[in-house]
Protein backbone atom coordinates (compact mmCIF):
# COMPACT_ATOMS: atom_id res chain seq x y z
CA UNK A 1 0.00 0.00 0.00
CA UNK A 2 1.73 3.31 -0.98
CA UNK A 3 2.74 5.77 1.92
CA UNK A 4 1.88 9.56 1.87
CA UNK A 5 3.82 11.95 3.85
CA UNK A 6 0.65 14.18 5.03
CA UNK A 7 3.42 16.34 7.37
CA UNK A 8 7.23 15.62 8.44
CA UNK A 9 9.29 17.93 11.30
CA UNK A 10 12.71 16.43 11.85
CA UNK A 11 15.20 18.86 14.00
CA UNK A 12 17.51 18.25 16.62
CA UNK A 13 16.09 19.08 20.08
CA UNK A 14 17.01 19.01 23.27
CA UNK A 15 15.78 15.83 25.54
CA UNK A 16 13.44 18.15 27.61
CA UNK A 17 11.97 19.94 24.61
CA UNK A 18 11.26 16.47 23.17
CA UNK A 19 9.39 15.70 26.34
CA UNK A 20 7.43 19.04 26.50
CA UNK A 21 6.44 18.14 23.01
CA UNK A 22 5.24 14.19 24.11
CA UNK A 23 3.24 15.48 27.05
CA UNK A 24 1.42 18.10 24.77
CA UNK A 25 0.63 14.95 22.66
CA UNK A 26 -0.51 13.05 26.12
CA UNK A 27 -2.22 16.34 27.19
CA UNK A 28 -4.59 16.21 24.08
CA UNK A 29 -4.93 12.13 24.02
CA UNK A 30 -6.09 12.23 27.75
CA UNK A 31 -8.38 15.24 26.63
CA UNK A 32 -9.89 12.92 23.76
CA UNK A 33 -9.08 16.15 21.94
CA UNK A 34 -7.55 16.25 18.12
CA UNK A 35 -3.69 17.17 17.99
CA UNK A 36 -2.25 19.46 15.09
CA UNK A 37 1.09 19.41 14.02
CA UNK A 38 2.83 22.75 12.84
CA UNK A 39 6.39 23.51 11.42
CA UNK A 40 6.41 26.73 9.74
CA UNK A 41 3.95 26.85 7.02
CA UNK A 42 2.93 23.08 7.41
CA UNK A 43 0.07 21.89 9.60
CA UNK A 44 -2.30 18.73 9.75
CA UNK A 45 -4.52 18.15 12.24
CA UNK A 46 -5.39 14.77 12.90
CA UNK A 47 -8.47 13.41 15.48
CA UNK A 48 -7.38 9.78 16.87
CA UNK A 49 -10.06 7.19 17.93
CA UNK A 50 -10.48 6.28 21.76
CA UNK A 51 -8.11 3.22 20.74
CA UNK A 52 -5.73 3.79 17.68
CA UNK A 53 -3.04 1.36 17.50
CA UNK A 54 -0.02 1.64 19.25
CA UNK A 55 3.35 0.91 17.86
CA UNK A 56 6.80 1.22 19.23
CA UNK A 57 9.57 0.59 18.09
CA UNK A 58 13.08 0.48 18.80
CA UNK A 59 15.90 0.25 16.03
CA UNK A 60 19.66 0.57 14.74
CA UNK A 61 20.27 1.27 11.65
CA UNK A 62 23.57 0.63 9.76
CA UNK A 63 25.98 -2.23 9.34
CA UNK A 64 26.40 -5.24 11.29
CA UNK A 65 30.23 -4.80 12.20
CA UNK A 66 30.20 -1.23 12.56
CA UNK A 67 28.03 1.85 14.38
CA UNK A 68 24.94 2.72 13.23
CA UNK A 69 21.78 4.98 14.07
CA UNK A 70 19.90 4.41 17.22
CA UNK A 71 16.32 5.34 16.59
CA UNK A 72 13.11 4.95 19.29
CA UNK A 73 9.56 4.88 17.53
CA UNK A 74 6.08 6.20 18.66
CA UNK A 75 3.39 5.56 16.32
CA UNK A 76 -0.39 5.95 16.78
CA UNK A 77 -2.19 4.36 13.67
CA UNK A 78 -5.90 3.66 12.95
CA UNK A 79 -8.11 3.34 10.20
CA UNK A 80 -9.24 6.55 8.18
CA UNK A 81 -12.83 4.38 7.55
CA UNK A 82 -12.89 4.28 11.50
CA UNK A 83 -13.49 0.63 11.64
CA UNK A 84 -11.38 -0.98 14.43
CA UNK A 85 -7.94 -3.57 14.71
CA UNK A 86 -7.85 -5.73 17.64
CA UNK A 87 -4.20 -6.91 17.42
CA UNK A 88 -1.68 -6.38 20.18
CA UNK A 89 1.47 -8.63 21.63
CA UNK A 90 0.45 -7.24 25.08
CA UNK A 91 1.21 -4.26 27.64
CA UNK A 92 3.68 -1.92 26.82
CA UNK A 93 6.10 -1.17 30.12
CA UNK A 94 8.77 1.62 29.71
CA UNK A 95 11.18 1.59 32.66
Amino acid sequence: MPEEVLFKSEASRSREDIAATLRSVADKLDAGEAITLKAGSESVTMDPPAQPTFEVKAEREGPTDGSGELSVEFELEWPEDGATDGDGNGDLQIE
